[in-house]
């Protein structure tokens, strides 16, 4: 995990700290849309291809960083889940 990624969970650790069950659960089975998904595949060519213009390029940083947030939020909902079980 980048340094970035590691702050920021450090940052959404009280966060984690106030999910409930249900809500943890909810976050776990959140999906992104199929149309952004396709966005962030269609970004993801262009950048490997070097073609992104400096608007997409921040777009795709955008939904990078969001995807990151969003994936720190799973692990720790997942993490509350999993300690409720044992």
């Amino acid at each position: 995990m980048s340094t970035a990624n590691t702050v920021l969970d450090e940052l959404l650790e009280p966060i984690g700290a106030c999910l409930t069950p249900e809500v943890a659960q909810s976050l776990v089975e959140l999906r992104s849309p199929a149309s952004v998904q396709h966005r962030v595949e269609e970004l993801a060519r262009k950048s490997e291809d070097g073609r992104l213009s400096k608007a997409e390029q921040e777009e795709y940083d955008a939904l990078v960083s969001a995807g990151n947030f969003i994936a720190i939020l799973q692990s720790k909902a997942r993490r509350l889940l999993k300690d409720r079980l044992a």
